[in-house]
């Protein structure tokens, strides 16, 4: 079922499914209206010949017209996108370029100028001449006037489309909005209940023999079917321990998770293996549709580092990328992560391999703390990071890591920034910002559960 999902979720975010959708549309349309003239008795059309009065050949023309200058739009905008992916691959990150493919107002004009097209061909075909066996479908051939009125509008929205959402500030942005919705449908929430005391401690003592079950495929884990893991692992008595978390790369036949049965030894059988196997989803690349929120992270990271290399040098972009992610952690600062140990009816029944809130927080600084260690503005915006995200908890583990981040600061401030006049501000940023982590936060913020 899990695998099923990953299809479904790879085809409705792919760039061809809308547009085949609303040419089999136009196509259902076209047939529609032909029959809708073919049965009517369409005199009332003779009392507007202005909107109606083509005759075969003048409808043949017009929907010639439209259909060849409809294609022609579509080659247009189809090469447009490829130039517009081209261009954000190179000056961003090409990990974002199924943010741009699964764009639906992308999809649904390139959908729109195709349908055109295949319309016009449609109802093309039966218009004939003659005054005994003609035939001129005034609905239909209307519609298809109406359609390339509509196009020229849909075209002047495409090209202000294209040419906002390449803008750096936008890319980050809509990048970051997916992260946090992802982290919404994810945190608090979690499978199962967390594991207490009694729980860990029969865990501890269980005479468990574990066993591995090999990956029936290689890729990245995109989700786990968490409900349906912790099900299996009721049903059979077992506990369940992943041995990946998600966006780790798997290997075919190499370890995908272990099971250890509470009362027995035994391993597990084919079926259950492959119904393991199931549960989980694999692909070629990492995405943030299902649960891997951390890709979210990854990819505002790799469009900093892109703008902090020699080659691009555009501190701006780079500072955008800080403050979103700044915001992120923010979200996450007061939010109960995912615990490893998950329990149903006493037991533990599933350890997951799961990313704390010190992960997330390296995950975000440390490669751009690495690589903008000699910029002072890059240090100074990290810095006001820190603070932001400090805001938003009291938890003494939480500001620890933030605390670490700021230590880091201090040696990249001492042993990289040549300058006192530079050092000197950073040094003063630090001074504030390790005041206010060392205050206490009241109210304390409390965790969303």
């Amino acid at each position: 079922m899990n695998r099923l999902k990953t299809w479904w979720l790879g085809i409705n975010s792919s760039l061809w499914f809308v547009p085949a959708l609303m040419v089999l549309g136009a196509l259902v349309l076209a047939y529609a209206l032909v029959l809708l003239d073919a049965g009517t008795s369409n005199k009332w059309t003779d009392n507007y010949p202005l909107l109606f009065g083509a005759g075969a050949d003048g409808a043949r023309g017009m929907l010639s017209a439209i259909a060849s200058s409809a294609i022609t739009v579509a080659a247009l905008i189809f090469s447009l996108t490829l130039s517009t992916l081209a261009t954000v691959s190179g000056q961003y990150t090409s990990r974002i370029l199924r943010n741009f493919m699964r764009d639906r107002a992308n999809q649904v004009v390139m959908g729109f100028f195709v349908s055109i097209f295949v319309y016009c061909l449609v109802v093309l075909r039966t218009v004939r001449g003659g005054d005994e066996s003609g035939f001129i479908p005034p609905l239909a051939v209307s519609f298809a006037l109406l359609m390339a009125l509509v196009s020229i509008g849909m075209l002047i929205f495409f090209i202000h489309h294209i040419a906002t959402s390449i803008q750096a500030a936008n890319i980050i942005a809509r990048a970051a909005e997916e992260t946090i919705a992802g982290m919404t449908r994810i945190f608090p929430r979690q499978v199962g209940e967390e594991a207490g005391d009694e729980a860990e401690e029969r865990l501890r003592t269980a005479d468990l023999h574990w066993h591995v079950v090999m990956a029936d495929a290689s890729g990245y884990v995109q989700g786990v079917a968490s409900n349906e893991l912790l099900d299996f692992a009721g049903q059979q008595n077992a506990v369940v321990r992943l041995e990946h978390r998600l966006g780790g790369f798997i290997t075919l036949d190499t370890p995908l998770l272990s099971v250890a049965y509470y009362d027995s030894g035994r391993p597990p059988t084919e079926e259950e293996e492959s119904k393991l196997n199931g549960h989980f989803s694999i692909d070629t690349q990492r995405s943030i549709n299902q649960q891997d929120v951390a890709f979210g992270f990854r990819q505002i990271v790799d469009i900093a580092l892109k703008a902090l290399s020699p080659g691009i040098n555009d501190t701006t972009t780079a500072i955008m990328c800080i403050d979103r992610l700044g915001a992120m952690l923010a979200f996450l600062a007061n939010r109960a992560l995912d615990q490893p140990l998950r329990a149903a009816d006493g037991q533990v029944r599933v350890i997951a391999r799961t990313r704390d809130f010190n992960d997330f927080v390296c995950l975000a600084f440390d490669q751009i703390r690495s690589n903008g260690d000699d910029n002072v503005a890059v240090l100074l915006r990290l810095l006001s990071a820190i603070q932001t995200v400090a805001r938003r908890t009291g938890s003494y583990a939480r500001r620890q890591s933030l605390r670490k981040q700021c230590d880091l600061i201090e040696d990249a401030t001492d042993t990289i920034l040549t300058r006192e006049y530079e050092q000197n501000q950073v040094r003063y940023r630090l001074m504030e910002v390790r005041a206010f982590l060392a205050q206490a936060l009241l109210p304390q913020v409390p965790l969303v559960s």
